[in-house]
């Protein structure tokens, strides 16, 4: 049997503007961008946060990446028209839910499902990031 094991690494973003993307993700979720590379021809910046790392990188020669779908509705706080694969990320929020989001409003993110009570004792918000990714915020009452 082998002892190999596995532990998250990151999560990887493709950007027609990785320079604003990656500024956005520091500035509005208090993220440090890291460092910046040239690799295979794009831009690849990586950006740090507890436990998790942002890796956002540009378009490589040749390179035609699918448009996001952003078009995706969102009604009484449930996600309507998901897509295949990846649908969204999460970030644990410790503290009041309520007073983070409202503080990434007044910095001027757009939230497609406001905070609300999810389940008993969990509280989950949807904010919208560049290049039609969206990012769930939870926050477990215990």
């Amino acid at each position: 049997m082998s002892d190999a094991k596995i532990v998250f690494d990151h999560i990887h973003l493709i950007s027609d503007d990785p320079e604003a993307t990656a500024s956005w993700y520091a500035d509005m979720l208090g993220g440090e961008i890291a460092s910046v590379a040239e690799l295979r021809g794009a831009p690849q910046y990586r950006v740090l946060f507890d436990g998790v790392i942002i890796l956002v990188r540009g378009r490589r020669p040749g390179e035609e990446p699918d448009p996001a779908l952003d078009k995706r509705k969102y009604a009484n706080g449930y996600l309507h028209g998901p897509q295949l694969g990846t649908d969204h990320f999460g970030f644990r929020v410790t503290g009041d839910l309520d007073e983070y989001c409202d503080a990434l409003k007044k910095k001027g993110a757009t939230f497609s499902v406001e905070p609300h009570e999810f389940v008993p004792g969990v509280r989950i918000a949807y904010v919208e990031a560049p290049e039609g990714v969206h990012i769930e915020f939870v926050h477990v009452n215990r």
